[in-house]
């Protein structure tokens, strides 16, 4: 299996390099080659995205990513900003579908701001659309009018078979978990998204065993927070998945604990925590390297087909969990507050 590690900026590099550590202990035949990324890649190269990074990429089975970015990049020309080799990396693999699971250990209950009522027993999955719409939609640009006056443009856009793709891994994970899923749009108001349902339900025939309901996203984002059990699989758009994601991540008491998995149509994927660089906190040893640790099992189970040792990480980290171990996002009175390279040996030793 080879991995090409791409640890990045902030605290990238710590949470990775716990995330690393799992891999070892899990004793496969694993080669694991690292590069630079966002800022990293900048200084290294001058490029968020170097050439023999994206190479190592294209080559490797999966990628491991941490997080780009960083305050003192913010003053760069766009196309030279962390972020940007992320977007590109994305649609250089092809990475359209991006899934997000949202799960609820018991031992975090209280760590969620959310009555414990309303989040216990939450485990649902959001897929997200990653390499279209307003992100990456044509003409975009800041232009200056006759007047003077200066004027910022971006385009949403899906096309049809855009759409039919994202959906269709919606439903087949629905497929393997409660047989539900709620499509996300804003077709009262956006075309865009009116294609986006009517595509949605002519796929649901294809899947009849599958339960098919549509939300305007502002419901949605209510939705999330009212009453988020009664969602299993959320589908919907680039943007609108990037704002829910993360909302869906505090319901699970830190977003230090919502891994991710970015797939092309052959399973190739790169896995990455939902969070970001953290800047303010790097080089403190005090991230939460769950999420990413969590990724790796998604990289085993999706990418490699392994069943078998996707769960051996997860219920590493649910172990961990139970002995009380706690990075300072999920600490509550009681629990054993650890750093980041601690809790990384605490799920080794569950392992």
């Amino acid at each position: 299996m080879k991995i090409a590690v791409l640890p990045g900026d902030g605290i990238g590099p710590e949470i990775v390099a716990q995330a690393v550590k799992v891999l070892k202990a899990l004793d496969l035949d694993i080669s694991m080659t690292e590069a630079p990324i966002g800022g990293a890649g900048y200084e290294a190269a001058g490029d968020p995205l170097p050439d023999a990074t994206l190479k190592l990429a294209k080559e490797a089975d999966a990628v491991l990513l941490g997080a780009v970015g960083d305050w003192k990049y913010d003053k760069l020309e766009r196309h030279l900003r962390p972020e940007r080799g992320l977007l590109r990396i994305r649609k250089e693999l092809n990475l359209f579908a991006n899934l997000r699971p949202a799960l609820l250990y018991p031992e975090l209950a209280g760590a969620s701001t959310l009555k414990p009522e309303v989040v216990s027993g939450l485990d649902l999955m959001i897929i997200r659309e990653l390499t279209g719409d307003i992100y990456f939609g044509q003409p975009r640009g800041i232009s200056t009018l006759e007047n003077g006056e200066r004027e910022g443009i971006n385009t949403m856009r899906y096309n049809e078979s855009e759409i039919r793709r994202i959906g269709r891994v919606a439903f087949d994970i629905a497929m393997k978990r409660n047989k539900k899923v709620c499509s996300v749009d804003k077709a009262n108001v956006l075309e865009t998204t009116e294609l986006w349902r009517q595509v949605m339900i002519e796929l649901s025939a294809e899947y009849p065993e599958v339960e098919l309901s549509h939300m305007y996203v502002d419901n949605a984002a209510m939705q999330l927070i009212r009453a988020p059990k009664q969602f299993d699989v959320m589908v919907t758009g680039n943007i609108f998945g990037d704002i829910l994601s993360d909302e869906a991540s505090m319901l699970t008491g830190s977003i230090g604990m919502l891994p991710s998995a970015s797939l092309d149509e052959n399973n190739k994927g790169m896995y990455e925590p939902s969070h970001g660089s953290a800047p303010d906190i790097a080089g403190k040893d005090i991230a939460n390297p769950l999420a990413t640790i969590l990724s790796v099992a998604m990289m085993l189970r999706y990418t490699f087909n392994d069943e078998a040792n996707a769960q051996r990480v997860e219920n590493a980290v649910k172990k961990a969990l139970a002995q009380g171990f706690r990075t300072a996002d999920i600490w509550t009175e009681g629990s054993n507050k650890v750093g980041c390279n601690a809790m990384g040996d605490a799920v080794v030793a569950a392992l």
